[in-house]
Parts: structure tokens; C-alpha cells; sequence
């Protein structure tokens, strides 16, 4: 029987689903004697309803068949029949064994990955490998996490965090990805950023309906740098200064991801003031390149000599400035 020809021998019967033996008995023979063809001689629509009606008895009245037809629906035959790959059914399930299946609604759940990550008995989980470098170098493999993403269509989509460094996002990289008994180059474009999903075609798990091969998604993970964070499209870097560059201003070099540039400090910077250097962030899909802000940080310092101490006391013996003046008026 083929999935498209599935019939509800219960509904052929007017009969529920909880219905009792001698319940499916006197239905059958109610209908049995309504659609007999001697009672209807030459109709061919009561000739084919008893038809009907014969077979939904033949299953629904056999303990064992009506078992594999409440677990399986219309794979109720290849159940009885152990499963083998479309015999005397009409049906190919690719040899798959329905037996790891407690009912045709677990069946029916995996099918259509409504679990979303992986198997509906308890998730599956795997492990691939990567690596940078040449086809033919296998050493200093990192571990990432993959998983089912449920199905498409007939075919089973897969997700993975590959993470990469700063460098390898900004300038883009091949990495080898080892799947166990297949070893693949998959080229990392320029720009990637975390929480991107880049799509492999044909590289996921194999379907066991259709044993076609769904597509592997890799999700960016990024490691953290010392000097840059992200802050949406934009990079992030903090630069210490000292107290007389704030107070004079000055000019500083500040790396950015292709090398450093000189930057004018405005007389009187506050700590936490962010500087604008546009162009000089994160490369964008189709805009060139974002712009990276650069925090300032007034940084004291610890050790000072005697001679720094001795005009840091004159400054403050002659200082006019107090920032702590409105402090005073505060009141709750």
C-alpha cells in the first residue's frame, strides 16, 4: 500500500479506535449485509464498499495485524512483514528498520524533525573535527559540536560551531573538516562574524528514507582577542592614556585589524569617550567596512619618581579645576 493510499479502517467500520472485538464484530456484519453484492445486484460502488469493508475486518479483527496497524498507519504491512524494503507493499523505505520505533507517531516525529535537535527518543549528538592548513595535515585538530537541525523536505539538515580566530574571520581561511570517513576544505569568507550560519550543500547527515545527504550548516564562533570586541557591525578597542595627554591632548597609534594608525587625542578627553575611526572596522557583505571605535582610558600612574611626584604636588597646590563642585547641591 502506498503512503498516498492509506485508509482508515476504522472510520470504513464506524467504529472507534477503542473499540472492542465483538464491537468490530457487529459492525462488520451490519455493513456486511448492507453492501453484500446479492443484495445489490450489478452495483458496482456496493460491490466495492463490501470490499472495503471485508478488508478493515480482516485487519482490525487479527489481534496482531491490528497492533502494526495502530503503531504504523499505513505502514501497518511492512511492519507485519518485518520491514523489508518495499516487499509485496508497494512502498521503498530504502531498507530502513522501522523496529526502533515504539509507534508510527515516533515514526512520524523524526520524519518531519519536529524535535528540532535530533532524535525524538533523546537527541543525537556527534562530534567532527577542524583544522587550518594544507589537505594533507591532520595536526592540531579542535573539537566542534554538530547536531540535527530537523528535516527539510525528505532530506536531514545538520549545525555545527566551528570556531575561528579574529585573524581567520577578518581575512577569511580554509579549514578541514574531518566527518568521520570523509575529510572536506570548506573556505571561511572574509567577514564572518559570530552567529553566522554558513551553508555547505550535500555535507550533512544521510536520510534514511531517501539516503540523500541534507546540507551542513556552520555556525561562527569567534575566540576572544586581547585588544578587539565586537558592538554590532562595529569593532570595539579601549586605549589607555595618561593624565597630561587628556588635559594637553595628543597623538597616539592605535592598531586596527590591518595595521596601526596615528590618532589625535582633543584637548580635554574623558575617560570613557569613544573616538570614531571610520572604515577601519569589520569587513560587511556588500558596504566595504565598518568603523571601529576606540575607547579611552585615563590610566594613573602607579610608580612615579621623585621629580613627577614634585610637579604633580605643584600642579595640585595651583589647580582651579574641581570636578566635584556640584557635589554639594545633591540632595534627595
Amino acid at each position: 500500500m502506498a503512503a498516498t493510499d492509506f485508509k482508515d479502517y476504522y472510520a470504513t467500520l464506524g467504529v472507534s479506535k477503542t473499540a472492542s472485538p465483538e464491537e468490530i464484530k457487529q459492525a462488520f456484519r451490519k455493513l456486511a449485509r448492507k453492501y453484500h453484492p446479492d443484495v445489490n445486484p450489478g452495483n458496482k460502488q456496493a460491490e466495492a464498499k463490501f470490499k472495503e469493508v471485508n478488508e478493515a475486518y480482516e485487519v482490525l479483527s487479527d489481534t496482531d495485524k491490528r497492533k502494526k496497524y495502530d503503531q504504523f498507519g499505513q505502514y501497518w504491512k511492512q511492519a507485519a512483514d518485518g520491514f523489508p524494503s518495499g516487499a509485496g507493499a508497494g512502498v521503498d523505505m530504502g531498507g530502513f528498520d522501522f523496529s526502533q520505533y515504539g509507534s508510527f507517531d515516533e515514526f512520524i516525529n523524526e520524519l518531519l524533525g519536529r524535535f528540532g535537535g535530533g532524535s525524538p527518543r533523546g537527541g543525537r549528538q556527534t562530534y567532527y573535527r577542524t583544522s587550518t592548513g594544507a589537505p594533507s595535515g591532520f595536526g592540531g585538530f579542535n573539537d566542534f559540536n554538530y547536531q540535527d537541525v530537523g528535516t527539510t523536505g525528505a532530506t536531514q539538515d545538520s549545525e555545527a560551531a566551528i570556531a575561528l580566530t579574529f585573524s581567520e574571520a577578518f581575512h577569511g581561511v580554509q579549514k578541514q573538516l574531518n566527518l568521520g570517513n570523509e575529510v572536506i576544505d570548506v573556505r571561511i569568507p572574509a567577514g564572518a562574524k559570530p552567529g553566522n550560519r554558513l551553508r555547505v550543500r550535500g555535507k550533512g547527515p544521510v536520510s534514511p528514507f531517501n539516503q540523500q545527504r541534507g546540507d551542513l550548516y556552520l555556525k561562527v564562533e569567534l575566540q576572544p582577542h586581547s585588544f578587539f570586541q565586537f558592538d554590532g557591525d562595529n569593532l570595539v578597542c579601549e586605549i589607555p592614556i595618561t593624565p597630561d595627554e587628556a588635559v594637553l591632548g595628543a597623538s597616539v597609534e592605535v592598531p586596527t585589524p590591518d595595521g596601526s594608525v596615528n590618532v589625535k587625542l582633543p584637548v580635554g578627553v574623558r575617560s570613557g569617550q569613544s573616538l570614531r575611526l571610520r572604515g577601519k572596522g569589520w569587513p560587511q557583505p556588500r558596504a566595504g567596512r565598518s568603523d571601529q571605535l576606540v575607547k579611552i582610558a585615563i590610566v594613573p600612574p602607579k610608580d612615579i619618581s621623585q621629580q613627577e611626584r614634585e610637579y604633580y604636588e605643584k600642579i595640585r597646590s595651583i589647580r582651579t579645576f574641581n570636578p566635584r563642585e556640584h557635589l554639594p547641591q545633591i540632595r534627595l
